[in-house]
């Protein structure tokens, strides 16, 4: 029996057969191409969310597809006991292509950033040092297990499984003199995203990764970053770390290294893997053959295929034309991000929700984080006029929900309110928001957004 095509039947079998942790929209896809989506009645939609940040190679590409479907045919899984080739020669890359010396394959970023927690401690117990604290920061998001969502700062994820995993603490983002005042003689490590995607897209200031960096050189701290979301191409350069030229210990992968294809790796120094030992850590289905395959295919394409120089120069147009809206409307309160991690927060006459849904009735996927921020993470392939559909569809929208910016909002703009100062220094979920739909914009099914590839 197969239900793939009848949407009423699979949203049946959802609500009655599977736990209901997701708020989902009415759709479900049967196939993709590229960088477009169909769903059970064909209708075409362009993903700028790419699966958050996965689909680095959009869907169906040869490459991908075929070396998967290679590997499927020889053999998919093979257990840690033995030796694996795929899992070899995906460390060798990973470690070429960044400052590592040893990788760990697991399944996904929680699992990875678990690793990479374990290691901290571990790392110190060998050394019969008494430090296993970890400090990281306020909004950021590193996993749902119970040691990750200990390590998030965000107490929303937390809140209904306590009591948590001890040995966590929280200071706010980009703020040094609060990380220095944290730090303790029993502070094992540090970790950081250096864009804290879940809460709104906020990079990490450079100035103070580069402090960062100098306490735990002075300190002995161990410095992890959190590369699920931004590593593998995803900020115009490999792996984030070299936009700010600041080296970590300890580093952590998921999401785009398989390009579909669950895998998670956790990567260190020589100097690190001391604090691991035979039996101290494992994992069933890391490093498989056939994820490691995805993963050497996503790292082989990347580089053959020029696609960083391909992120650079969309993500530049993209900067361009959204400040040009910003510019535009006054209801677009900032533009962040950096590569093709992008987003965009509005003012209190809309919600992200609403925006999310308000595009999707025309045919573009996004995500809404919060109550105000949509962000933006489309395959790496996505290409110059791709993105001008999703910028031509979003000054659609504002037009008729907000009207062009007048003079007065222009001069308006240019004087910092008190507003905007307490906005920049307090999180996204502050932010007061209205709802889109009251517009009366929103349909219940997306109609036919008829874009295709060749539209400006």
């Amino acid at each position: 029996m197969s239900i793939e095509n009848d949407l009423s039947l699979i949203q049946d079998y959802d609500k009655n057969y599977c736990l209901q942790v997701f708020k989902l929209l009415p759709v479900a896809f049967t196939k993709g191409k590229g960088c477009y989506l169909y769903d059970t009645e064909g209708r075409k939609y362009l993903d700028m969310i790419g699966g958050i940040a996965v689909n680095c190679l959009g869907y169906g590409h040869p490459k991908l597809s075929s070396a998967i479907s290679k590997q499927a045919k020889d053999i998919i899984h093979a257990c840690n006991y033995y030796y694996i080739p795929q899992k070899a020669e995906l460390a060798y890359r990973l470690c070429r292509a960044s400052f590592a010396d040893k990788a760990f394959f697991c399944n996904s970023g929680a699992e990875a950033n678990e690793a990479a927690i374990k290691l901290a401690r571990s790392y110190f117990y060998y050394k019969d040092i008494n430090k296993y604290e970890i400090i990281t920061a306020d909004m950021s998001f590193h996993g749902r297990t119970m040691g990750t969502v200990a390590a998030t700062g965000q107490a929303k994820f937390s809140k209904p499984f306590e009591p948590g995993v001890p040995g966590f603490v929280h200071v706010p983002f980009n703020d040094i003199e609060a990380l220095i005042e944290a730090v303790n003689p029993k502070t094992a490590a540090i970790m950081l995203e250096l864009i804290q995607g879940e809460s709104g897209v906020h990079p990490a200031d450079k100035d103070y990764i580069i402090q960062v960096k100098k306490l735990c050189a002075e300190k002995g701290i161990i410095l992890i970053f959190d590369e699920v979301q931004t590593g593998i191409g995803r900020t115009g350069k490999m792996f984030c770390y070299q936009n700010y030229g600041v080296v970590p210990d300890i580093m952590t992968l998921a999401k785009g290294l398989g390009g579909g294809v669950p895998i998670g790796a956790m990567l260190c120094t020589n100097e690190m893997a001391t604090g691991m030992r035979p039996g101290d850590h494992g994992s069933t289905f890391g490093g498989n053959p056939l994820a490691c395959t995805a993963g050497n295919t996503v790292l082989e394409t990347i580089e053959d295929d020029g696609i960083i120089d391909n992120v650079k120069d969309v993500s530049d147009e993209l900067f361009e034309k959204l400040n040009k809206l910003r510019s535009k409307y006054n209801c677009i309160r900032s533009v962040r991000g950096m590569g093709l991690l992008i987003g965009i927060e509005f003012d209190d006459t809309i919600t992200a929700q609403g925006m999310r849904e308000q595009l999707f009735s025309m045919g573009i996927l996004v995500s809404a984080i919060g109550t105000s921020t949509i962000r933006l993470a489309p395959p790496l392939i996505i290409s110059k006029a791709q993105a001008g559909q999703f910028i031509k569809a979003l000054d659609k929208i504002l037009k008729n929900v907000a009207g062009p910016k007048t003079v007065f909002g222009m001069i308006k703009d240019a004087i910092p309110s008190k507003k905007q100062i307490q906005d920049k220094a307090s999180s996204v979920n502050n932010a007061r928001i209205d709802k889109i739909d009251e517009l009366g914009l929103l349909d219940d099914k997306p109609a036919d957004p008829g874009i295709s590839d060749d539209d400006k």
